[in-house]
């Protein structure tokens, strides 16, 4: 078997449930069909950002973020939050 990495990622309840049916039905893991997605986005090479408006209030975002002053090393936010304001603002 080939060396594996492990990744952690977000996916969207409707994708969760998606997931889990066709993994079953083909008799597979969801691990080997997300193993399998990421085969087919990479042979299609480079994917070009499909909403030019939400890229860019993103990186206005991030730069807006940089200007925060430093805390000297230690975070002040958790993934969490940021996750949770990431959903907030794509609503």
């Amino acid at each position: 078997m080939a060396r594996m990495v492990r990744k952690q990622v977000y996916i969207e309840v409707e994708q969760q449930k998606r997931l889990k049916a066709l993994a079953k039905e083909r008799g597979v893991s969801e691990a080997e069909l997300i193993r399998q997605g990421v085969d087919l986005a990479l042979a299609r090479g480079e994917t070009p950002i499909l909403d030019h408006q939400a890229w860019e209030e993103e990186l206005a975002f991030m730069r807006e973020r940089d200007k925060l002053p430093s805390s000297g090393g230690q975070r002040t936010w958790t993934r969490d939050e940021l996750y949770d304001d990431r959903l907030s603002r794509r609503h």
